[in-house]
């Protein structure tokens, strides 16, 4: 059985779940998941959990993730993104500055409140928010709380036809839709927008440069090269690290409190650079969450 993390660079026009189960077809393994859904428009990458690693998937998608795209001002559309139809055009005045823009983009860096989408898999009364809108109806959809750790234009301002465009960085907590924080920037700066192209560009400590495509996996899987296959381990970078004694790993591998000199919730717990375990906070002990590497498990 294979286990690990695989960096995968998710392409345009399918969805995660399209890319897990094509995974599972090139790799044969069944136990394979993703850290992180991306619309199937998104480019970029997508962590894919093989194995025992699919144990550690939750902390994966804890992670903070990096997007770069496109937003045009100028109209809105269904989905908020390219693919939808148009709703709203309001022609943009030139004399739009990009000092204007970046003022604007700066105010949304902390914590915000956004409301998802119509178009998007946020379930409301057991049904994803995407079937209401299909079916042409409407439901309240429920707020959340995100943060936004950067936020900025990456390059000049593009006017043309009534429209702008520049490119963006940002860099947000897990539940973020980027989609709507170009359409919240619009309505701050006055006008109707959507987000016009969009990639992440790390996930999960991955980055893009080093992203592999489905078809380069399966090239590197006929040539018995598994070096697309990363260590358990970077499912939990996001995690405090603490090094275990042997008495310590003895201990959680039998399911048994111990105590640390940490004040962390929640820990991954290595032995002689080996991931053993998760453990979490009760009281002045910690218990093992999750035990993944111990030969008593």
């Amino acid at each position: 059985m294979m286990n690990g993390i695989i960096n995968l660079k998710k392409e345009a026009g399918m969805t995660s779940h399209d890319a897990v189960f094509k995974l599972r077809k090139i790799l044969r393994e069944k136990k394979i998941g993703h850290g992180g859904t991306l619309d199937p428009d998104v480019v970029g990458v997508l962590p894919i959990a093989v194995g025992k690693a699919t144990r550690v998937i939750e902390y994966m998608t804890d992670s903070g993730k990096v997007y770069e795209g496109e937003i045009t001002l100028g109209f809105s559309t269904t989905t908020e993104d390219a693919s939808g139809e148009r709703v709203d055009y309001l022609a943009v005045n030139d004399a739009l500055k990009a000092e204007q823009i970046d003022q604007a983009m700066a105010g949304f860096i902390g914590e915000i409140i956004q409301v998802p989408p119509m178009y998007s898999a946020v379930k409301v009364n057991g049904r994803k928010l995407y079937e209401y809108a299909r079916a042409g109806e409407s439901v309240q959809r429920p707020s959340r709380q995100v943060q936004i750790i950067d936020f900025q234009r990456t390059s000049d301002l593009i006017f043309e036809q009534g429209l702008c465009r520049f490119h963006f960085r940002v860099a947000c907590s897990k539940g973020t839709y980027v989609r709507t924080l170009a359409v919240d920037l619009g309505a701050k700066l006055g006008y109707p927008s959507h987000m016009s192209y969009l990639e992440r560009t790390a996930s999960a400590g991955l980055t893009l440069d080093r992203a592999l495509t489905l078809s380069e996996i399966e090239d590197k899987l006929v040539k018995d090269d598994l070096s697309f296959l990363l260590p358990i381990e970077h499912g939990v970078m996001g995690l405090p690290r603490v090094d275990l004694t042997f008495d310590q790993k003895e201990e959680v591998g039998y399911g048994r409190f111990i105590t640390l000199d940490c004040q962390e919730q929640l820990v991954a717990a290595f032995y002689q650079d080996q991931l053993v375990a998760i453990l979490e906070q009760r009281e002045q002990f910690y218990k093992p969450r999750k035990v993944l590497n111990n030969e008593n498990s």
